[in-house]
């Protein structure tokens, strides 16, 4: 059987904690990844620190990258954070609640605050409720803000940790606990789905989007011919997303802001959808890539997970000159180079403030970066995108707010190394069966993979310049059978 690790809060946490398992802190599970990120184990994250990149987000994130089942998970973590996301599923949970309501002896006469301890209600009467509330949210302690109302209804949920309950509650969470972790763990239920026509998302203000307005004009024509109907939508048409069949993001995504909204409605509507969230969560935090590339032994340049107190590993394990990283950066943006003690402290304090999490990798230039399009599993087109005149990266992000790019050139798959292909093959399999772009750099020690994007570039005349139409053809064919098979 696997064992549990139960992340706490503080060290004096643990003498409770272990009982039910193996108690670590959260920093301890994070930066020890010898003792906490091998093996079969689930990990029930207490830290309570959910926050965005805060360090009991990367807790979960790094359980997922180290194939470790894992309450709360990082989409669970998120969905909670707004109630624009978790917002879909109170009408049903909604219609559960009024039910256990009705059979109350005494209605209550005013609004209430539910617990939930590992899907069991403090308050017995609403065993059902909270059941259900866990089902689709699987968090470890929710309180639930039920308001007064002829119709009752849940007005927000909330993930919290066990410093947050009375005497009384610590001792139901308690039970609940040592239940928990010696039964099963079951799965969340599906959801199920709906038809034919397609809606691309996309921001015509974009500096930098992932498809510039001839690519999506090949989209529309080429959809046409396959009785597919593209519209372009932006992000004003988040009421009317289900009126549509499929969705396609072609514009940068993020998880804290409108893309990811979109993708989790378009899985809550049953919706074929590239990019769906689990795929946006896992590629635009390079931490989990990280962390997902080391469990799985591909090459990649070696790369070390900092918080604040290790910095100094940097200059031990690394040497320079050493690039910087925060976890969510994209088209360059939030990657720095240190060449020496000075630029690494001060790049660095610039970084923490925006993640708990920082990443440095080991420079190796080298004049262009592979990147192989992969759908489905399956290469689509291999691109060189060389270094921008002058500089160290694809794109330049200049002081004076210009951006220079460097030059390109797209080969047929056939063409392209056997080792790039298959390296990009392996690593976009660990993320999903979407479209994803590879990146890879190659010397003369062989293949690494830098990063793979969930959201990777198709512009007219750069990646469709081998397969022309056929790129727009395959695409829209996936999301085709996908419509089909559901």
């Amino acid at each position: 059987m696997a064992r549990h690790i139960i992340i706490v809060q503080k060290p004096e946490d643990r003498e409770w904690a272990e009982s039910a398992g193996v108690a670590v802190t959260a920093r301890e599970y994070v930066v020890k990844a010898d003792l906490y990120g091998s093996g079969r184990a689930r990990v029930v994250n207490l830290s309570g620190d959910y926050g965005y990149m805060d360090m009991g987000y990367y807790c979960s994130l790094l359980a997922e990258a180290r194939k470790q089942k894992v309450v709360p998970t990082v989409e669970t973590i998120l969905d909670l954070s707004r109630k624009t996301l978790y917002g879909l599923l109170l009408p049903e949970l909604n219609g559960v609640l009024r039910q256990e309501v009705e059979k109350l002896p005494q209605p209550p006469r005013a609004a209430f605050t539910l617990v939930i301890c590992f899907g069991q209600p403090l308050e017995a009467h609403f065993k059902t409720f909270a059941r259900r509330v866990f089902e689709r949210f699987r968090c470890p302690l929710m309180k639930v803000h039920v308001g007064p109302d002829d119709n009752w209804q849940v007005r927000s949920l909330e993930a919290i940790a066990p410093s947050d309950l009375s005497r009384i509650e610590f001792e139901f969470f308690l039970a609940a606990l040592e239940d928990y972790t010696r039964s099963s763990w079951p799965k969340a239920k599906a959801r199920s789905a709906a038809k034919y026509s397609l809606a691309v998302l996309h921001d015509p203000r974009e500096a930098m989007p992932p498809s510039d307005p001839g690519a999506l004009r090949k989209f529309i024509s080429m959809g046409a011919s396959l009785g597919v109907e593209v519209e372009l939508i932006q992000r004003k048409d988040f009421p009317r997303l289900a009126e549509y069949d499929a969705l396609f993001i072609r514009e940068t995504t993020g998880i804290d802001n409108h893309t990811f909204r979109f993708a989790k409605k378009a899985i809550h509507e049953g919706m074929p959808v590239i990019d769906d969230p689990v795929s946006i969560l896992r590629c635009t935090n390079k931490v989990y890539l990280a962390e997902l590339l080391q469990a799985n032994k591909l090459p990649a340049p070696r790369t070390l997970i900092l918080d604040r107190a290790n910095l100094p590993r940097v200059e031990e394990e690394l040497g320079y000159p050493v690039v910087l990283k925060i976890p969510d950066g994209s088209f360059s943006r939030g990657v720095v180079r240190a060449e020496d003690r000075s630029e690494l402290e001060a790049h660095a304090r610039k970084l923490f403030k925006r993640s708990d999490l920082i990443l440095a990798q080991e420079f190796m230039y080298t004049e262009f970066d592979w990147r192989v399009g992969v759908l489905n599993g399956e290469p689509l087109y291999v691109s060189q995108y060389r270094m921008s005149r002058k500089h160290w990266q694809i794109v330049n992000h200049r002081a004076d707010g210009k951006v220079v790019e460097g030059g390109f050139s797209t080969l047929a798959v056939a063409d392209a190394p056997e080792a790039v292909v298959s390296t990009a093959l392996h690593a976009a399999r660990l993320i999903g069966d979407g479209l994803y772009g590879v990146d890879l750099k190659q010397n003369d020690k062989g293949v690494f993979v830098i990063e793979i994007n969930d959201n990777p570039s198709i512009e007219r005349h750069v990646e469709d310049l081998v397969l022309k139409d056929d790129l727009y053809r395959t695409i829209l064919q996936y999301f085709v059978r996908r419509i089909e098979t559901r």
